[in-house]
């Protein structure tokens, strides 16, 4: 694991960036000297978390189409460009989990557009500020945060489970796409977390038995530094 990560001058936007996996990313890769914007829906934990951390808050849903030009214009004039985007928001669909024949349609569309669309449209809305980065030499990278029920049928996670593995495979094509304009896209399982998502699905299940968020950051931070040109700086630490 890497240690005394310098961040400085990279800039990482973070969507639901006020609680859980997000709320870890925003506190580490501020505290490394990155350059931060994150968005969620609460203006109040919003400013909160700005107030916290020195990010940048910003109030918006991923889930709305109409939040999503307001957000990525604030996003790319904030931080005067884009290097990083992590697409974290995720709904769950409906709580508590049901079977698929037992899921509202309302309830599928409604993961849909947090988990897949939602991302889709802010990554399309900030491509063209990626590929500047790119061309500047900075590197350009979207990560996606996956899940394992992208890829294992559990009962009772079907909306979120299909939604997020068509994000997998998005990500996957979008890829392949987007080498001519060398932006990086990569689908990321951060693993099961001590997080409130977490918990508003599976309410029994003891904390200890799960990975914290911190760590999840970490592991996240470290794969961004591998797929970005300034992978290699670092302070005072390497690999152990």
């Amino acid at each position: 694991m890497r240690t005394k990560i310098d961040l400085q001058g990279i800039r990482v936007a973070v969507t639901g960036g006020t609680s859980g996996l997000g709320l870890a990313l925003v506190r580490q890769l501020t505290a490394n000297g990155a350059c931060v914007a994150f968005v969620a829906r609460t203006a109040a934990n919003v400013e909160r978390i700005a107030g916290e951390t020195g990010a940048y808050g910003i109030v918006g849903d991923v889930g709305r189409k109409e939040d999503i030009y307001p957000v990525a214009m604030q996003i790319a004039a904030i931080l005067d460009g884009l290097d990083v985007l992590i697409n974290n928001a995720s709904s769950l669909g409906p709580v508590p989990l049901a079977l698929l024949a037992d899921t509202e349609c309302e309830e599928l569309e409604a993961a849909l557009a947090v988990n897949l669309v939602g991302p889709f449209r802010l990554t399309k809305a900030l491509f063209g500020t990626l590929a500047a980065s790119a061309r500047e030499g900075r590197g350009a990278l979207v990560i996606n945060i996956s899940s394992d029920a992208a890829v294992n049928a559990y009962p009772g996670w079907g909306a979120y489970g299909a939604s997020k593995a068509a994000f997998a495979h998005l990500t996957a094509i979008w890829d392949e796409e987007a080498k001519a304009d060398d932006i990086r896209l990569l689908a990321l399982d951060p693993g099961d977390m001590d997080t409130p998502l977490h918990a508003l699905a599976l309410p029994d299940t003891d904390p200890s038995t799960l990975k914290t968020p911190e760590l999840a950051a970490t592991e996240i931070v470290e794969k961004m530094l591998d797929a970005l040109p300034v992978g290699a700086r670092l302070l005072d630490g390497e690999r152990a």
